[in-house]
């Protein structure tokens, strides 16, 4: 589980650099953006109407690909917040399964605290060292079902982020 944990903080890594790419090419991109628009501007002053016509041909491309890419960041940044936030929740699966306690929002086995249950008829000492065993596996079992159940989450991070 914690191999998984680790190839995921990794994956955040790898959609943290995709999305700081992105943005570079919305800056280069609006950029030249710019620069055509100023250029036609600069053509329709001086009466070039086959720079004006050239200008807008290209001002158009680049409107295009500036929404492209606009789109694409939002994606990339709505991928990374939720790819965050579940790594966030395995982390603290994970130091809740380490620990041996329960993960938030997991509901504890309904099992006598107290480990003083009347188990199979069985009173006082006796069944005490048995409720404290039933206790125990009932730990146990609320513990691999987390682990099945982070595993399981981590697979499906996996699969979003294309590992």
């Amino acid at each position: 589980m914690k191999d998984t944990l680790v190839q995921a903080r990794a994956g955040l890594n790898d959609l943290r650099d995709a999305l700081a790419t992105a943005r570079e090419r919305l800056g280069a991109e609006t950029r030249e953006l710019e620069t055509v628009r100023r250029r036609r501007q600069l053509a329709e002053g001086i009466g070039d109407r086959e720079t004006v016509d050239i200008a807008t041909k290209y001002e158009e491309m680049h409107a295009q690909r500036v929404e492209v890419i606009q789109k694409k960041v939002t994606a990339e940044e709505a991928e990374l917040l939720l790819a965050e936030r579940d790594v966030e929740e395995m982390t603290a699966e994970l130091k809740a399964v380490m620990a041996g306690t329960a993960a938030p929002g997991a509901t504890a086995p309904s099992i006598d605290p107290g480990g003083t249950a009347d188990v199979g008829g069985i009173g006082g000492e006796g069944g005490a060292a048995l409720g404290d065993e039933i206790d125990s596996l009932g730990r146990q079992r609320a513990r691999e079902d987390r682990e099945a159940d982070a595993a399981r989450r981590l697979d499906e991070l996996k699969r979003k982020m294309g590992k």
